[in-house]
């Protein structure tokens, strides 16, 4: 089952947003994942419209702000047809020099008109807080974006990698249309810390982000030897030697069900995400592999399946943490 569906169909997610049932990542087009390809992303981005992939995910932190204006210059004209997501990130100049986090509503002001004039629209669809500045109440930064939805410039707001209680607060001065974070069968953070729980309780949507693993449940990497000397997942604890080898003895199980189902281990991976309630926003530059994971929205895993995948990869056994981080479990990261 490698082939994509004529047409993914929508979900809701919070306030009232439709999306696409999957959406597509385009971070890896622009930075972190090697070398870049425009002319293949660009097509891929098109490619996706045509799927009905239509909700797409940037930031001003891609490039910085590369990968903005590369969908720009895909989906300008194709610009009613999808749903697009950015997200103001740490404090960053204009000209790309990066500073620490910063949730001031002055900043998340500039922050967000940059991001329209480097989109090419006049709306933003989803605005969100990349990351919680600690050293600002969220109240006051997300009362600056819901201040940037009364004027028409955003039209729903999420956070991302938020804590329950932060989310909690955050949806008491402004609906939250969506909370980012990462959740595959590799990262299950948010069904323990309460955060799920949280967005379930207020109505709130789940977008996950890297749901193949960082691309390791997509049963293609065997090794960091696979990745471009210049791509960030060298330098994750998932991915060092030692612990790739580990994990990938536990993507060898995903990779027997799949087989089972006459599916491939990225597809039944993204099941599991969309079966779990959440929208997975898989990154690709490449349209195979772009059918490949729109196919996954087609995928119907029965519970007995579900529960085998969920038991393939314990979280006991996982061998790395999945980033560098050292904050405790549920706190704003």
């Amino acid at each position: 089952m490698t082939t994509a569906p004529t047409r993914i169909p929508l979900t809701s997610l919070g306030d009232d947003l439709q999306v696409s049932a999957l959406g597509l990542g385009a971070m890896g087009m622009s930075a972190f994942y090697g070398a870049a390809d425009e002319r293949e992303s660009i097509a891929t981005l098109r490619h996706a419209v045509d799927l009905g992939v239509s909700f797409i995910d940037t930031a001003e932190a891609y490039g910085p702000f590369e990968n903005e204006k590369l969908i720009a210059r895909a989906l300008g004209d194709r610009r009613d047809e999808v749903v697009l997501a950015t997200k103001a990130s740490s404090e960053t100049d204009d000209d790309g020099t990066v500073h620490g986090r910063n949730g001031t509503p002055a900043y998340i002001r500039r922050a967000a008109e940059r991001s329209l004039r480097h989109l090419g629209t006049d709306v933003i669809d989803l605005y969100y807080l990349h990351r919680v500045d600690p050293a600002v109440p969220i109240e006051e930064s997300v009362g600056a974006m819901a201040e940037l939805v009364a004027e028409g410039k955003v039209r729903h707001i999420g956070l991302s990698e938020a804590s329950a209680a932060t989310i909690r607060r955050a949806h008491a001065v402004h609906p939250l249309a969506a909370v980012q974070s990462e959740f595959s069968l590799f990262s299950r953070d948010v069904l323990h810390n309460g955060e799920k729980a949280a967005m379930d309780e207020l109505g709130i949507g789940l977008v996950a982000f890297s749901p193949l693993g960082r691309g390791v449940l997509t049963g293609r990497i065997r090794s960091v030897d696979d990745l471009d000397a210049t791509d960030a997942r060298r330098g994750l604890p998932r991915f060092q030697p030692a612990a790739i080898e580990a994990n990938l003895a536990l993507v060898a199980r995903v990779e027997e069900i799949a087989r089972e189902l006459g599916a491939t281990p990225g597809q039944v991976s993204l099941a599991w995400v969309m079966a779990e309630g959440a929208v997975p926003i898989p990154g690709t530059r490449r349209r195979e592999r772009l059918d490949e994971n729109a196919a996954a929205a087609s995928l119907a895993l029965d519970e007995p399946t579900l529960a085998r995948l969920t038991a393939a990869l314990p979280e006991s056994e996982i061998t790395g943490t999945r980033d560098a981080r050292t904050s405790a479990p549920g706190a704003d990261r």
